[in-house]
């Protein structure tokens, strides 16, 4: 039986680092058996504020429907100012439509978090954040986050990822969510 992981996560820039690890931490829930649906930067970005002046019910259907039928989920958001980003946010905020569903929000599934930021203090900060969301939302944040120092060196010429302690992170991170998909 497949489970499936919804992933969640990037920036407003295409091909951002955030959406680079999103897709590392992906790549290793397949690994490990698991079907992966992602809504990047792009996705996001053309989101109109959540229940603000264009939102409509239409909006993000696609995102709210791959969660409600989702075993599992990955969130990644850079930290801006210490913080989850305003677009992650408020895609976030969407998860709202599934109050009430028979399993509300992110009940029963396990969350895997990820963030990018220039500093650690900001990363880790970012990190408590998303714990939080995933806890309000009922979620089970994995034992492990991803709270990760990104800069213009973590990257070479061709886009791969070159810390490897951090790649482990990652592939840890998207391993303990594939695991426990299905199974809370």
């Amino acid at each position: 039986m497949s489970r499936l992981i919804v992933a969640i996560g990037g920036t407003t820039r295409p091909d951002s680092s955030t959406e680079r690890v999103l897709g590392l931490a992906a790549d290793a829930a397949r690994c490990n058996g698991a079907e992966v649906k992602a809504f990047g930067g792009a996705y996001m970005a053309g989101l109109p504020h959540y229940r603000g002046p264009d939102w409509s019910p239409d909006n993000g259907r696609e995102m709210i429907e791959a969660v409600r039928a989702a075993d599992g989920i990955l969130l990644a958001t850079p930290g801006y100012h210490g913080t989850v980003s305003g677009m992650v946010k408020n895609a976030i905020d969407y998860l709202e439509e599934l109050a009430n569903d028979s399993r509300p929000y992110l009940e029963g599934r396990p969350v895997g978090l990820i963030v990018t930021a220039f500093g650690h203090q900001a990363a880790n900060s970012s990190m408590t954040t998303l714990r939080t969301i995933a806890h309000a939302l009922r979620g089970w944040p994995t034992p492990f986050g991803a709270a990760l120092r990104i800069g213009p060196d973590s990257f070479d010429e061709h886009g791969r990822f070159l810390d490897q302690d951090c790649a482990a992170q990652l592939r840890l991170v998207g391993s303990q969510v594939a695991h426990a998909a299905g199974r809370l």
